[in-house]
């Protein structure tokens, strides 16, 4: 499988030595009109279509497979068939919830692959292909070879091509790569699947599609469900392979006390020995987080959220710096020219031509140029003889016309403080328009060629573009929701800075009157790290500098996330823990990007942020109740197996009390709201609590089995005693779910309150005491059972209060 590479990895090659690795390119002719119909069907009957399967989860199969086939089920599985043969129902019960369990499971992953799969189809890549003489919009998986696929600035390159027409066309690779610079194509150049355009257009011939493309995974792997890499899985993977060393040699030691040492009947003693090896498993723990995080894809999904990778929802948790590109982000697409300023005796009509002319030259304009398009068509008067495309490196556009008096003349449309040398006057101009949060385009005019060395330092100005940009009505809700859960909002746009600290002070951010021009940053990450924590608005950023500023913020161990919708931020989206892209940016955005906001919509990344605080916040509480009965299981059996003694609890009793503390109750809070920022070292902050919890469970279950075992006499007197020890372990766990719980809120006292009262009405109904074998004997021992539990409980809220101060996380 074809894998990403970056700067600095071993991997990464050159373009040449890319080009020289790749297998010949096919003969395929180019037609400037495209295959016909006829040619197309051919071509796919032949198989000479790009079949890559793009998927946006696992198959139907892998999620049954990955739910039923684990490890601990096997073992539960096994044991359960010998509960079947050995023992009553009862003591078989635990075998059922596990297929529950699992088909729960089954059932929300296959619900957030359906909602996955719907949301790629709207966000798909659909490249423009002619064919019959006309450009149309195709799936990517309905490219064929042969076919002319036409290209524009952010579009990727989908299939591996000769370049047949290029206008200025320049591609950048670096996905490929490592090598940030865009390569300029001209007719008969190579281009590659997983690279994109950054300025100009053109077309390609395909000469390679479905498997045998170069960097055909590329699109498959950036949009791929996928349940790995991520703390939380790795914490709790980590756990379970020491719960297994645990439990092995545990089993082992219980099974031999329980059938050679004490010398009980073989039936009773193989399901008491089953009975202390199963609630070893913490086989609820990997089900809860996979439903903890499929809920979270459904519920994101009706939000119009595509989750790319999984674990994206898990990394927005732990986010605390998130870098904003204005146009797109906190501004709409969309912008109007308010205003045109003629400089230096400039003619309007003629300026006005001029500025006609030059959105005519661009077949495909960006927001700002169609705002220019928009109040001022053209009159068709002047006839375009070289153009050069927006660059963000560059910061301006330009074309050279003959104009209709055969006079020729060349121009340029950008940024001013690009185009104009420092000091002169008509910065200060637009320095009070920028102000105001408006965007100021230079018109000027140059004499050369558009493409040569600095043509700009000639440009003779004509002309200021006034435009207003329009802000988006949820945004500053959205960064006051950052501010209030203490996530720093940094806005890096290529912009002026003057103007890009107006907008963000129109919403309302901290800090936006005190801008920053990128160009003056330091180029040490050190340096730069300590600039961006000082402030919080940049302007006259390059890709390469976002990129920059991305990794200086990460050096100083933040995690952030970067959100944008064009060319210009692909690197920095690619290099940021999380990349977040508008549905409406460009193809490449979105395929590096791991959350596609197919709305278009600032104000739903707060709603991705909560999901992810709630996912990661309340697996980490019911990590803790499984882990305590992992902990108090493992030392129950060696303190039996050191005493000699016949293992207190049947099957039946730890299902009930698993069910009742931990089951249902972790159910329920895994789901529950949980605004809490995400912490790292999940392990070690689990088992502080789980170790010290279980210890003391097992101490107090134990006392009391020894006390009922002096206590009691007789035939039945096993069956009072362990009576007498499940009340005081379902008393000192139901205390634990009561620690868990907090902060309490009326829905979680009552879920306490409810476990406690069903557990009393085992108790105190006579079929039911039969059913699951507890029948307290006397009033003594289990009065005295009460009060070792609530000593225990006592233990438990102190230990856990000392472990706190004295192991902070």
């Amino acid at each position: 499988m074809t894998q990403r590479v970056g700067p600095g990895e071993d991997t990464a090659k050159s373009t040449a030595e890319s080009r020289a690795d790749a297998p010949a390119q096919a003969e395929v002719e180019h037609r400037p009109g495209g295959l016909s119909s006829a040619e197309v069907a051919e071509r796919v009957a032949r198989g000479e279509v790009n079949n890559v399967p793009v998927r946006s989860s696992r198959s139907a199969v892998d999620i049954v497979r990955a739910n039923v086939f684990t490890r601990f089920n096997a073992i539960i599985g096994v044991l359960w068939v010998i509960m079947l043969i050995v023992a009553p129902i009862q003591d078989s019960l635990f075998g059922f919830v596990i297929i529950a369990n699992t088909g729960i499971g089954i059932v929300q992953e296959l619900r957030a692959k359906k909602t996955l799969d719907s949301l790629a189809v709207i966000g798909e890549a659909k490249p423009k292909v002619r064919r019959d003489g006309a450009a149309t919009e195709v799936p990517t998986s309905q490219i064929v070879l042969g076919d002319c696929v036409e290209l524009g600035p952010g579009d990727k390159v989908v299939v591996d091509g000769v370049v047949a027409e290029s206008d200025s066309l320049e591609v950048d690779e670096s996905l490929l790569t490592g090598e940030a610079d865009p390569v300029v194509k001209h007719p008969g150049d190579q281009v590659m699947s997983g690279s994109f355009v950054v300025a100009g257009g053109g077309a390609f011939t395909a000469t390679k599609v479905g498997r045998e493309a170069y960097a055909a995974q590329l699109a498959e792997e950036a949009s791929r469900f996928t349940l790995v890499h991520s703390e939380l899985r790795s914490g709790i993977s980590t756990i379970l392979k020491y719960v297994t060393w645990m439990m092995v040699p545990t089993a082992i030691g219980l099974i031999l006390s329980q059938l050679v040492v004490k010398e009980s009947d073989l039936r009773g003693s193989i399901a008491r020995t089953v009975g202390g090896i199963v609630p070893m498993i913490p086989e609820g723990l990997v089900l809860l987080t996979s439903v903890a995080f499929a809920i979270g894809v459904v519920r994101l999904g009706r939000r119009q959220c595509l989750v790319q990778e999984l674990p994206a929802i898990e990394g927005l948790a732990r986010v605390d710096v998130v870098c904003l590109d204005k146009t797109g982000t906190l501004t709409e697409g969309g912008m109007d020219v308010t205003e045109l300023r003629t400089l230096n005796g400039a003619d309007e009509g003629y300026v006005r031509t001029v500025l006609g002319a030059l959105g005519e030259s661009d077949p495909r304009p960006n927001a700002s140029l169609q705002a220019i398009i928009d109040a001022y068509p053209d009159g068709g008067e002047w006839r375009c003889t070289q153009a050069l495309p927006f660059s963000s490196a560059r910061k301006y556009s330009g074309a050279a016309f003959s104009e209709r008096d055969g006079e020729s003349s060349a121009w340029l449309l950008g940024a001013p403080d690009v185009l104009l040398a420092d000091g002169d006057p008509v910065l200060a101009e637009t320095d009070g328009l920028n102000e105001k949060g408006l965007r100021v385009l230079l018109l000027a005019r140059v004499d050369g060629e558009l493409d040569a060395p600095g043509i700009a330092e000639r440009a003779e100005a004509a002309a200021l573009v006034v435009l207003e940009q329009r802000l988006r009505p949820d945004a500053s809700d959205t960064l006051a929701y950052f501010a209030d859960q203490r996530v720093a909002a940094k806005v890096i746009s290529g912009d002026n800075a003057v103007s890009v600290g107006a907008v963000a002070g129109k919403l309302g951010l901290a800090g936006a009157e005190d801008t920053v021009d990128a160009r003056k940053l330091p180029a040490e990450t050190e340096e730069m790290a300590a600039r961006l924590d000082e402030h919080t608005v940049f302007g006259r950023v390059t890709p390469q500098q976002k990129r920059s500023m991305v990794g200086a913020l990460q050096s100083r161990g933040h995690t952030v996330a970067m959100t944008g919708d064009g060319v210009n931020d692909v690197l920095a989206l690619k290099d940021a823990d999380i990349g977040v892209s508008m549905g409406s940016g460009s193809e490449a955005t979105k395929a590096v990007a791991q959350i596609v906001l197919l709305n278009n919509s600032f104000a739903t990344l707060p709603h991705v942020v909560a999901e992810g605080r709630r996912v990661i916040g309340n697996i980490t509480r019911v990590a803790t109740l499984f882990l305590v009965k992992t902990v108090y299981s493992v030392l129950l059996a060696v303190l039996v197996v050191i005493a000699g003694i016949e293992y207190p609890f049947l099957p039946r009793h730890l299902t009930l009390l698993s069910t009742l503390t931990i089951g249902v109750p972790a159910f329920f809070l895994a789901l529950a709201p949980n605004k809490e920022r995400a912490k790292p070292q999940f392990v070690k902050r689990v088992m502080r609590y789980a170790v010290p919890g279980g210890v003391v469970a097992a101490a107090a279950t134990f006392l009391t089995y020894q006390l009922a075992r002096s206590h009691y006499s007789g035939p039945d007197a096993l069956g009072a005693e362990t009576s007498a020890a499940t009340l005081t372990l379902f008393l000192v766990s139901i205390w634990v779910l009561a620690i868990i719980a907090r902060p309490y809120t009326w829905w979680r006292i009552a879920l306490v309150l409810t476990m406690g009262g069903a557990f009393l009405v085992v108790l105190a109904v006579p079929w039911l005491q039969h059913f699951f074998a507890l029948r307290l004997v006397g009033t003594t021992m289990p009065w005295l059972a009460v009060g070792i539990a609530a000593a225990g409980a006592a233990a438990v809220e102190l230990a856990w209060r000392w472990v706190e101060r004295r192991f902070p996380v």
